[in-house]
């Protein structure tokens, strides 16, 4: 048996291997640089943790792990001293003894595996401390976690990674592991140029979670009730992450679930650190909790058991959207991921990248990426085979997202495209002004109002020329062009302070007023959250999805050894699943187990957690 193999057995309970994880840290072991691409849940952390265990039993030294978040570092740690690996880390919830005493376990050789963020591992102290490390052979294994954060056209950009390029400059016989779950080629080339990755091998696993869902709807009128309807229908009682954009949505949103008896918490950056950490642990270590959030909330976090994220705004680009939905299903059970899109969001992430400072090499980066996410929010054919087509993978429909479900119809929107911008064009040549949505729509549709009575744009050629369209389809046909920028937006800045975007035309207009540009959308409009075959409701205490085949004495065992477990995470201040997996104790349950010899071989059952629960686990199960 091999060294890696045998750690994989004894230390994590793991009987083999997934996918590319063997060839990973053999090359890693052997002293090779890896470039990692694995779809969350694929057991990313294994691939550093095997070899730097490996490493320092070979006397090459222990591993530093750069990872972007304090919570993160905790949860890993603590499962690494379950399993009985020494590790640590060096972050700002220590005081300066703490500190002292995890640096001086370092010089001894007595840590495997230390944790520090970017910003302390680029400090003058940390770099001193490392090069005495490596001037005594005591540095095995740099593994760079979130890799994306070093690329500016990733979804997570952090400026303290660029200066992770250090640790090759620095230290070039130390073998470096980065890892990331997320990047389509123009990340991956910034992540090799960045970090000086030229040699390393690159290991790109399946992007594909057939265990998620994909649901994409339309906003109607009321996206909150959209959002209600989805969880109380397909998800009562279960864990889920909600993301919103803004602060203040988030805590309008959380208040509202929580008032229809949903147990819902809010989350971002501008909550007070103590809050933010209380409903992450509430989070974490109960059942059933569903997170409102920002984006701020989620890296890291290896809950296994959250069974759909939704989102009320449509993030920034694909990237983003499968990093946040890859958040669902991390045990391999069925998941969803549900969003709702509108014009707004198109409006809002198209005025923010035509606003931003950046160069315009960067800003038509980031237009096509939001290009690529409308596309496939608007895409009528597999999900899955477009989301999984943005990172290069090819695949076949997968009859699991809500188009393969329910095919919807499509219209040709081109000429409807056409008159809108003809619309636009008019009401600028005859007013010197650009409008904005609504006043476009209703000179399009031959609404009478007051503003544009006034203007006198009842009298423009295109006024009433479009009433067969309703108002939301005129508005996804804008959406999908100001995507495109076919349709671009123009700033009015008003004498009060406020401004308001306006419709204008761009040089990519020309196209689709031509005729040369086709414009083809889905028929359906605000469709309903979820899909209209429905899963058997659980009730909102019910049991995971990987207790459901047991019979009624295992049943008794796996809620038993449910109660247990908490009472063994509450002592050691870490999440349930840090302990034992649902899955490892259904499968005790199942196996109904007399010594602890009937115990060894369960998966997820290391030596050290057999010699530290064992006859705890026997005695409840008895």
């Amino acid at each position: 048996m091999s060294a890696a193999l045998s750690v994989l057995n004894r230390t994590f309970g793991y009987p083999q291997f997934r996918g590319p994880q063997q060839a990973i840290v053999e090359h890693v072991i052997a002293g090779g640089d890896a470039l990692v691409l694995m779809p969350t849940g694929g057991g990313k952390s294994l691939c550093y943790q095997i070899p730097a265990i490996v490493r320092q039993q070979q006397g090459q030294g222990l591993a530093i792990v750069v990872s972007p978040l304090i919570a993160l570092m905790h949860d890993q740690v603590g499962a690494l001293h379950e399993a009985g690996v020494e590790a640590a880390f060096l972050n700002s919830t220590l005081d300066w003894q703490q500190t002292q005493e995890v640096e001086q376990r370092l010089r001894t050789g007595a840590i495997t595996l230390l944790y520090a963020a970017p910003e302390r591992v680029n400090t003058p102290r940390f770099l001193a401390l490392l090069d005495a490390l490596y001037q005594q052979g005591g540095l095995g294994l740099f593994a760079i976690d979130e890799a994306h954060c070093v690329s500016q056209w990733g979804h997570d950009f952090r400026p303290e990674y660029r200066a992770l390029s250090v640790l090759h400059e620095r230290y070039p016989a130390v073998p470096r592991i980065a890892l990331t779950a997320t990047a389509d080629a123009l990340t991956r080339a910034d992540i090799i140029e960045r970090l000086q990755l030229q040699e390393a091998r690159l290991f790109v696993s399946s992007f594909d979670r057939p265990n998620i869902r994909y649901t994409i709807a339309e906003k109607g009128k009321d996206v909150t009730g959209q959002l209600l309807r989805f969880i109380k229908e397909e998800h009562a009682g279960d864990a889920g992450v909600v993301y919103c954009q803004s602060r203040k949505r988030v805590e309008e949103l959380a208040t509202v679930l929580a008032n229809a008896g949903i147990a819902a918490l809010p989350y971002h950056a501008g909550l007070p650190a103590e809050l933010r950490q209380a409903h992450q642990n509430r989070f974490l270590r109960e059942d059933g909790i569903v997170m409102v959030a920002t984006i701020a909330f989620g890296m890291g976090i290896d809950k296994p058991d959250v069974r759909f994220v939704g989102h009320v705004d449509m993030p920034k680009n694909i990237e983003g959207y499968y990093q946040e939905t890859g958040r669902a299903g991390r045990d391999g059970l069925a998941a969803h991921a549900w969003m709702a899109y509108g014009l707004s969001d198109v409006v809002n992430q198209r005025r923010m990248i035509d606003e931003s400072p950046a160069a315009d090499e960067f800003k038509q980066a980031l237009r096509g990426k939001l290009e690529a996410l409308l596309a496939l929010a608007e895409a009528t054919d597999c999900r899955r085979v477009r989301l999984l087509a943005y990172f290069d993978e090819a695949s076949t429909p997968c009859g699991n997202c809500d188009n393969c479900l329910h095919p919807p119809e499509v219209w040709d929107a081109t000429d409807c495209a056409r008159k809108l911008l003809s619309t636009i064009y008019r009401i600028q040549q005859a007013s010197g002004l650009n409008f904005g949505t609504q006043h476009t729509l209703d000179v399009l549709r031959g609404k009478s109002t007051d503003k544009i009575v006034q203007h006198g744009h009842d009298k423009l050629s295109t006024f009433g020329m479009g009433p067969e369209f309703s108002e939301l389809q005129l508005r996804a046909v804008l959406r999908q062009l100001l995507a495109t920028g076919a349709v671009g937006l123009h700033k009015v800045q008003l004498d009060n302070g406020h401004s308001f975007d306006t419709l204008c035309l761009t040089d990519a207009s020309r196209a689709v007023l031509r005729g040369e540009q086709p414009v083809r959308l889905r028929a359906s409009v605000a469709a309903p959250a979820g899909p209209r075959e429905r899963r058997q409701r659980r009730p909102a205490a019910s049991l995971p999805p990987v207790a459901e085949g047991l019979d009624q004495a295992a049943l008794a065992r796996f809620i038993n050894l449910k109660a247990w477990r908490a009472e063994v995470a509450r002592e050691h201040g870490l999440p349930a699943y840090v302990i034992f997996h649902d899955a490892t104790l259904a499968a005790i349950a199942q196996q109904q187990p007399h010594t602890l010899a009937d115990l060894q071989g369960i998966s997820g059952m290391g030596a050290k957690k057999l010699q530290a629960y064992g006859a705890e686990v026997l005695r409840v199960c008895s």
